[in-house]
């Protein structure tokens, strides 16, 4: 009987060994290959403390209220981010929101990160409110401070709060000196003043955490030699870090390949560790907190995963796989915000309310007094909720076991988890077909054609093409699921490669001035059509000019018509028109202007008459002085239609 106790004693310890989660989960997982013990995997929850306060809670998978902290920790988490404003308030002590992150609330996430074995990952903004590489504004305590008094500001600001961690117990594994610091930091636009900066940083966490790693932090990777540029300025000052950290958002921020290659390339180069420091996904394109929402569904952007639990949970594991056995020096992943949910209110007012009194939302009306401008225009509720690794009750989502399951595989059976959308354009003067098939997408993010019915009539085909240039959105079923076909009708255009889709070199540049940036970028959020469009960068005034061209190949004779779309920014004063030449000579001109994000000016030229003979060129010209951050745009939909 001994024996046998010991033998059932042994076998439910090899059986507590097996993690439950790999048993009981439904989430479709592969194991990822050589991934190191100490791999992070991070979690930035820094609002958790104010969403608490204004009564949000959270659960365990069992469905008991626990410490969100040991949830993370129980599912696979090892790090937690926590970001840091210099003080994030008014006079009146009402906070900015965004989680009002100030040292105190570090303090207090650090210690519950701690308790359950988590390192912190201390990411200092130098800033009141949010930074990002559009926003880097100086606290008020230190607005109108020369370089030398700064850096001295950036060094002890760093310390006293990397002295509280300390003394309060926290174990500070990571210290990020900036945010997403494109070119700015703290109000400085120089590298020249930056790197002094940095040095500051770098130097109070030497001092305070010795066997913290430093972290300097960027964004957009998929900018032509934009993290090449960053890596050979910090190398040129000597900055003393560890870690270059990219965001990776698959919205908006290209290839995995792209970026594993740039960092790859920058850790080879540079000696250094390279990491992710933010990333999330969509697990639904609906809203729960009545604020509308950065990412949802519609089409316009790169949806590379469907918004599903299993989608959000692939993107994850795709990063994480392509850190560890595509990247050289690769250490970790750090999954943005996945604990902000909604805060609870069961209308806009009850939020509102809430948002305002915590600081649960993105922003508040009080930071109107840091930054009018953006926060004091748009303030409001949480816009990634939808995003979250928890449901807007609390409850962990059945992603969030991924962490875990990357270092054990559950490779269950595949199944269908979501459609994946069609997208077609189609002449206004010919048929629309539609396809018979759809991509179900499995779980295992392999997809799989099957039979789709469009809920179509032919009065709607009727209206689509009487209805001139439009987009719709056609529903359909395929597999029990709803079916979304994206259409744009456009008319017959004789342009080719009309929204710089094939990389083809149908357009010629001519610049001008020797711009930065010229160059065809793949990103769906900045494009018109597509997900592709010309882009066009300079950091100097006076640095933007230049003409992009086309000449029309084999163009009937008769009239036409000359149409194209730009948008921009940080522009100043400006000379853009598109134009058409036939045999050389200008005959008509059309003016375009700049003015801000995502505000498209289409030009239309005046009719034209030219022969089947004529050579005929169409194109844009832009000069752009800039408004001294350089002047930036983009170009897209060039079409040449006939005119009756």
């Amino acid at each position: 009987m001994r024996g046998m106790t010991i033998l059932l004693c042994l076998l439910m310890a090899v059986l507590l060994c097996v993690p439950a989660m790999a048993q009981e989960s439904g989430l479709y997982v592969k194991k990822v290959e050589n991934l190191p013990e100490d791999f992070i995997f991070g979690m930035d929850a820094s609002c958790v403390i104010a969403l608490e306060d204004a009564g949000v809670k959270y659960y365990d998978f069992a469905g008991n209220e626990e410490d969100v902290f040991k949830v993370l920790a129980d599912n696979g988490v090892n790090y937690i981010r926590v970001r840091i404003w210099n003080n994030p308030y008014d006079a009146m002590g009402n906070g900015f929101g965004g989680g009002n992150c100030d040292i105190d609330k570090a303090v207090l996430i650090g210690q519950r990160a701690t308790q359950y074995g988590m390192k912190l990952l201390v990411n200092f903004h130098y800033s009141d409110f949010w930074a990002d590489p559009a926003k880097q504004m100086v606290p008020r305590a230190w607005k109108g401070m020369e370089i030398e008094e700064k850096t001295d500001a950036v060094y002890h600001f760093t310390k006293d709060c990397l002295v509280k961690l300390r003394d309060a117990g926290v174990d500070v594994g990571m210290v990020q000196v900036g945010n997403e610091t494109n070119q700015y930091m703290c109000g400085e636009k120089t590298w020249f003043n930056i790197q002094y900066l940095m040095q500051a940083g770098a130097k109070a966490t030497r001092e305070i955490f010795p066997e913290a790693l430093v972290a300097l932090h960027f964004a957009n990777p998929e900018k032509v030699g934009s993290y090449d540029n960053y890596a050979k300025k910090m190398d040129y000052y000597q900055v003393d870090y560890d870690v270059f950290a990219s965001s990776y958002y698959p919205y908006w921020h290209g290839s995995l390949e792209n970026l594993t290659e740039t960092l790859s390339r920058i850790a080879t180069t540079y000696n250094k560790k390279v990491m992710v420091m933010e990333t999330s996904y969509a697990y639904t394109g609906e809203d729960t907190d009545f604020n509308g929402n950065t990412i949802s569904d519609g089409g316009a952007i790169v949806k590379s995963y469907p918004f599903t639990v299993q989608g959000q949970a692939n993107n994850i594991w795709d990063i994480t796989n392509a850190m560890v056995n595509d990247t050289v020096n690769g250490i970790g992943v750090v999954y943005w915000e996945g604990t902000w949910i909604a805060t609870g209110g069961s209308t806009w007012e009850e939020n509102h309310e809430l948002w305002e009194k915590y600081g649960t939302g993105w922003a508040s009306s009080f930071a109107t007094v840091y930054d009018p401008t953006d926060a004091g225009r748009y303030y409001g509720g949480n816009a990634v909720d939808n995003q979250a690794l928890f449901d807007q009750w609390g409850k962990p989502l059945e992603s969030l076991k991924v962490f875990s399951l990357m270092r054990t595989g559950n490779e269950i059976e595949p199944k269908a988890d979501a459609l994946e959308d069609v997208t077609i354009i189609c002449d206004l003067n010919a048929p629309l077909e539609l396809p018979e098939t759809v991509n179900a997408v499995m779980t295992d993010n392999s997809k799989k054609a099957i039979p789709v019915t469009w809920d179509f009539t032919q009065e709607q085909d009727e209206k689509m093409h009487t209805g001139g240039v439009n987009q719709y959105t056609i529903t359909g079923q395929a597999g029990g699921m709803e079916a979304r076909c994206y259409v744009s009708m456009v008319e017959y255009n004789y342009l080719r490669d009309y929204s710089f889709e094939d990389n083809s070199t149908a357009w010629q540049w001519t610049d001008l001035k020797k711009a930065d940036e010229l160059y065809i970028e793949d990103k769906k959020t900045d494009s018109l059509t597509g997900t592709k469009h010309m882009h066009f960068w300079s950091a100097a005034q006076n640095s933007v000019e230049f003409t992009l061209e086309q000449q029309v190949l084999n163009l009937p004779g008769g009239k036409y018509k000359f149409t194209v779309s730009i948008m921009g920014g940080d522009a100043g004063e400006t000379d853009i028109y598109a134009y058409v030449k036939v045999n050389g000579e200008t005959v008509q001109k059309a003016p375009m202007k700049i003015t801000s994000y995502g505000n498209w000016d289409t030009a239309v030229t005046d009719s034209f008459t030219c022969t089947a003979e004529d050579t005929v060129a169409v194109g844009v010209y832009v000069k752009c002085q800039g408004a001294g951050n350089g002047a930036w745009g983009k170009i897209d939909d060039a079409l040449l239609n006939s005119v009756q």
